[in-house]
């Protein structure tokens, strides 16, 4: 039988929530529950239980620590540059390293992986994730607009749509590497970047095509 010990602290609640954010990357969030985190962690599953309260709650908790990984290793190092190109070349950069460095996961993402899960699922999971992806849509076109208004994206630059086909060749970044196991999308998807963001950008050699 094997031994399980109480769950204490705000450092094994983390502890629940980081091998949550795993498995909803790698297998979704349907996957997620309170006895197969207890398992995987040796703890008792009254504790993890007692932490979270239900299914729903831990999905949500797991949600929020995904959120919180993201701001941190995302929105952090774009925030550290000054407005303008060279914070929204950040940005990408960071999103694909991001994602790209979770070999665990196959190179997925836990946003677009529980987003495809449950995109026509009403309720307050659902809720969440779009919440999510509406503030990072909002920071990409916000960041786009600051460059623009600087004078170092053109004037006649839709941000919308800029925001739209940089976030395009992200997200094609991540599906193909859980798809077809290819390790270099992630460069690929990078060098795409770079090229468009020089198409827009007021002074193109600003922007190396290679990192």
């Amino acid at each position: 039988m094997t031994e399980t010990r109480p769950v204490r602290g705000q450092d094994t609640r983390r502890a629940i929530l980081r091998e949550a954010v795993q498995v909803g990357t790698a297998e979704g969030l349907d996957r997620l529950t309170i006895g197969r985190l207890a398992t995987a962690l040796g703890a008792s599953k009254s504790g993890v239980f007692g932490l979270f309260g239900s299914k729903e709650e831990l999905q949500l908790a797991a949600i929020e620590e995904a959120k919180a990984s993201f701001i941190t290793e995302v929105i952090g190092p774009a925030l550290r540059q000054p407005s303008g190109i060279g914070r929204l070349q950040t940005l990408c950069d960071a999103w694909l390293d991001h994602t790209g460095k979770d070999a665990a996961a196959g190179g997925a993402c836990f946003f677009l992986s529980v987003g495809s899960e449950y995109g026509s699922r009403p309720g307050r999971v659902r809720d969440a994730i779009v919440s999510v992806w509406r503030q990072w849509h909002d920071f990409h076109r916000q960041t786009i607009i600051e460059a623009q208004q600087l004078g170092e994206i053109r004037a006649d630059t839709d941000p919308v749509q800029l925001a739209f086909e940089l976030s395009a060749f992200e997200r094609s970044a991540a599906t193909d590497r859980t798809l077809f196991d290819d390790t270099e999308v992630f460069e690929r998807a990078r060098t795409a970047m770079r090229r468009v963001l020089r198409e827009h950008a007021v002074q193109p050699d600003r922007i190396p095509l290679t990192a």
